[in-house]
């Protein structure tokens, strides 16, 4: 079991802390980066000089963030995320949450199951949101891991401020390794931008509120352009010269349905010949699988910076909406059966 939550949080640790940052260009030694909150955010200091004397340098942070899981080839990255168990605890998270989640797609225009499987691929249904002090987690990565410091010193900066905003004591939050944090695991950044209070209730809290991790997810997929009603992602039978020909090198895809399909590609799906799309390479043990990703695999790419971390997002989305179909109908047929009719009418 701990080898499986390790492994969990390795794969979403990183989670929206791939995406640009906008925190600023906060300095990424502990004096400076006092002397810049002061200047720039109205801290003193000595406050922050103080703060940063007591979080704690982790060499696990460092550790891991060396071995993100989506270094792992797709047969041994799949299985991680697309699992039975993980499927119906989706389909219970939906059942249960069935109210919220419809007023979340029906305001942002984003799928309940995409939603969903956003949360069960970044804290198995908010059950493994991390155990590292955030304030640890960032300050570690600000000061000691120069490959992206720059980008931690900035959210560094952002979770000052958000902690202030929020009112917490800097070094309760816990979360990833990152410093990602609750049920969507928002990094400092985001939380402040696209987090929101769902309920009405005068407060943002992702990490024990389904509510707010609901409209958050559903409110960062639609700021990021997600377009109800497209399609994500499709299996194609392709071959693996075109395959090459096409594969996308960059998180968005670059071409057209028409492309693709002036080029001898046999596609029979829905997307439209003006489509943007793009092969992905996923690779099995002795084969490659080929995925057209379209504009809306794009958009959960924003959330994670990983055509692996999407296709992962997107089966899983799909297997939690099959499996609840399923159960709806059976459910449905139970109801309308005889023997049900019956035993009604007698009570």
């Amino acid at each position: 079991m701990k080898k499986i939550i390790a492994t969990v949080l390795l794969a979403s640790g990183l989670g929206l802390c791939s995406l640009e940052a906008t925190a600023g260009e906060a300095p990424t030694e502990p004096k400076a980066f006092a002397q810049f909150m002061a200047k720039e955010h109205g801290f003193t200091e000595s406050y922050i000089s103080t703060v940063l004397a007591k979080a704690e340098k982790r060499q696990s942070i460092l550790d891991a963030i060396s071995r993100p899981a989506e270094g792992k080839d797709w047969y041994e990255y799949r299985p991680i995320f697309i699992q039975q168990k993980r499927i119906k605890q989706g389909v219970k998270f939906l059942q249960d949450n069935q109210e919220l989640l419809k007023r979340a797609e029906e305001k942002y225009q984003v799928p309940a199951e995409v939603i969903t499987a956003i949360i069960g691929v970044e804290t198995y249904y908010g059950r493994i949101q991390g155990s590292y002090p955030v304030l640890d987690a960032i300050s570690t990565l600000a000061f000691h891991y120069p490959k992206r410091a720059k980008f931690f010193a900035g959210e560094l900066a952002e979770y000052f401020v958000l902690a202030r905003e929020q009112g917490w004591k800097l070094e309760e939050p816990k979360g990833s390794y990152a410093g990602a944090m609750g049920m969507g695991q928002f990094i400092p950044t985001s939380y402040r931008h696209y987090a929101v209070d769902f309920d009405g209730d005068g407060k943002i809290n992702l990490f024990d509120n389904k509510a707010d991790a609901i409209g958050s997810v559903a409110n960062y997929f639609s700021v990021h352009g997600w377009r109800m009603g497209e399609p994500v992602a499709e299996f194609v039978d392709i071959d693996a010269k075109l395959a090459k020909q096409f594969e996308n090198t960059k998180l968005k895809p670059q071409f057209t349905v028409a492309q693709l399909k002036k080029a001898g590609l046999d596609y029979q799906g829905k997307a439209k010949d003006q489509d943007i799309a793009g092969v992905y390479h996923y690779k099995q043990e002795n084969r490659y699988d080929y995925w057209l990703g379209f504009h809306n695999f794009y958009v959960i790419t924003r959330y994670n910076r990983s055509p692996m971390y999407a296709m992962a997002v997107h089966q899983l989305s799909q297997e939690i909406l099959a499996e609840y179909d399923v159960q709806q109908q059976k459910a449905q047929a139970k109801k309308s059966s005889p023997a049900v009719s019956k035993a009604n009418n007698e009570s």
